[in-house]
């Protein structure tokens, strides 16, 4: 079983991460053979815009807002970070799984669709759309950047933050679907809580083996 080293880093602003996220990606494109690393962490309120992202999709004009706005190199359109959501991104070689995109961005789906499980919750896709569905409700949003199929960029799964800066912008360009998050389905849900269900599903789904680094 492939070995992969899980690093949670805490609320992180998201500037530092993508910096984190580069050097990483950097380092396994110079060596291929370097471990798997998956980040988990928070940011604070911030919207990033994937590479072709339509500006269309913000309802306010970004040199003018409170909240920073990053444009960068993953795929989709305009999305918000903010406490109480989950983000993890995996630093995967995929030559040791598979070199197949939309395997990836299904396998990320998978993990966010067995973690729901372990809540008695059923977890859905939409055919034509990347993410995941609760009850009609977006739950957690995938983007991502592959580079010589090392990954980089990954999921935001919805457990218990402030949804008012999703009314600023039409998420992911999808404008007939609600966001929401596991606290509107589940009472007294924790962040740490799914943080820890979520390495069981992560190391189910691509069947590796999480070592903790404290």
């Amino acid at each position: 079983m492939r070995k992969c080293l899980l690093k949670n880093l805490g609320l992180v602003s998201y500037p530092v991460a993508w910096t984190i996220q580069q050097a990483l990606v950097q380092e396994r494109l110079q060596n291929p053979n370097l471990e798997d690393i998956l980040l988990l962490l928070e940011h604070p309120p911030v919207y990033t815009l994937g590479t072709g992202a339509n500006l269309k999709f913000l309802k306010f004009n970004p040199d003018d807002s409170p909240i920073e706005v990053h444009r960068i190199e993953r795929g989709g359109e305009v999305t918000y970070h903010c406490p109480g959501q989950l983000v993890g991104y995996p630093i995967l070689n995929l030559r040791f799984y598979k070199q197949d995109l939309h395997w990836y961005l299904r396998q990320l789906e998978e993990v966010i669709i067995e973690l729901l499980k372990m809540y008695g919750l059923n977890g859905e896709r939409l055919e034509g759309l990347t993410g995941v569905w609760l009850k009609g409700y977006k739950v957690a949003a995938i983007g991502i950047k592959v580079s010589r199929w090392i990954t980089m960029h990954g999921f935001a799964l919805n457990v218990c933050p402030d949804l008012s800066g999703f009314e600023c912008i039409v998420p992911c360009g999808i404008e007939d679907r609600p966001v929401g998050s596991l606290a509107d389905f589940i009472e007294k849900i924790s962040l740490e809580q799914v943080r820890q269900d979520l390495k069981k599903a992560f190391s189910q789904v691509f069947e590796v083996e999480l070592r903790e680094e404290f």
